[in-house]
């Protein structure tokens, strides 16, 4: 492997050179004689065989060559900076990288909250956000891999759950549905005349799916957002989180149903580190932020 002919120094020192505006601007910044940074530039330039500074009066200009070897030495210098801090932090217990398990019936803008708050403290650590149904979520926490979980219902057994709020479900269909037609559905055995649209349980060993499931026609997807795409082609109906629909009912896009004895359903949030002995100190930070995000009952 060739050596190379500079040092990340005399780099650090043309940078200074420029961005002071002169030799004894930054000497003075740096704390350093005058005539040691004149000699780290001549220096530099002599290993490099390129004028990168030029002297007019009392101030140092970029050359056209110096302008394009600074720009990059600047994207050197920030990465070996970063991977000083990546060095301090992964001493200090500081995670390099966070996977989160959400059910994906979690509101995502609280999540995003959380996150925006997260971000200028991160210390550049990496997010990974997994999308979960049901047991798919229970068999990440289970398997412990995720380092923060956000679940619906009752958590698995043996692991604590701290709730962050409860989410409504409500049945809607399109306003030209048949459905839609009924004042108030007296009996479920109407529903299972018509297709019902379900949500895809992720998990490896379970073929169940979110909500009644009693309709003898289910068409089966993978998110909300493929579920609200179908009922707006007047197909079926479906249970979706209000925050996800009552935009499109408000609209008029969708219709909400009224089925006695089940008007509505309700699901508990709660969120679950899978293993606290493991927990390290940005996984404990982004835990708090997204506490807060339902501090006062807050949804």
């Amino acid at each position: 492997m060739d050596r190379a002919k500079s040092t990340l120094e005399q780099w650090r020192t043309l940078q200074a050179v420029v961005d002071y505006g002169g030799y004894s601007q930054a000497a003075e910044k740096l704390n350093k004689s005058q005539s040691s940074l004149n000699h780290a530039v001549a220096k530099l330039q002599s290993q490099l065989g390129i004028e990168l500074l030029e002297v007019r009066g009392r101030k140092a200009y970029l050359t056209e060559q110096g302008e394009v070897l600074l720009r990059r030495s600047r994207h050197i210098t920030k990465s070996v900076a970063d991977l000083e801090l990546l060095a301090n932090n992964l001493e200090n217990g500081w995670e390099p990288a966070l996977t989160i398990a959400r059910e994906i019936i979690y509101p995502m803008d609280k999540l995003v909250d959380a996150l925006s708050a997260f971000q200028p403290q991160s210390r550049g650590t990496r997010i990974t956000i997994i999308d979960s149904v049901i047991t798919g979520t229970h068999e990440l926490i289970t398997e412990q891999a995720v380092d923060i979980a956000i679940s619906g219902g009752v958590a698995p057994k043996g692991y604590l759950s701290e709730p962050l709020c409860e989410l409504n479900f409500l049945l809607v269909c399109h306003p030209q549905h048949p459905l839609a037609r009924e004042p108030e559905i007296c009996d479920d055995l109407l529903l299972a005349e018509h297709l019902q649209l379900v949500i895809k349980d992720t998990g490896q060993a379970s073929s169940t799916d979110i909500g009644w499931l009693k309709a003898e026609q289910r068409w089966t997807v993978s998110n909300f957002h493929e579920a609200l795409a179908i009922l707006n082609r007047n197909i079926g109906f479906c249970w979706v989180p209000e925050h996800l629909v009552t935009p499109l009912i408000d609209s008029g896009q969708l219709c909400q149903l009224t089925l006695r004895g089940s008007s509505h359903k309700k699901v508990m949030m709660s969120l679950i580190v899978p293993n606290r002995d493991r927990q390290g100190p940005a996984s404990e930070l982004l835990e708090q932020l997204i506490l807060a995000q339902h501090v006062n009952g807050k949804t």
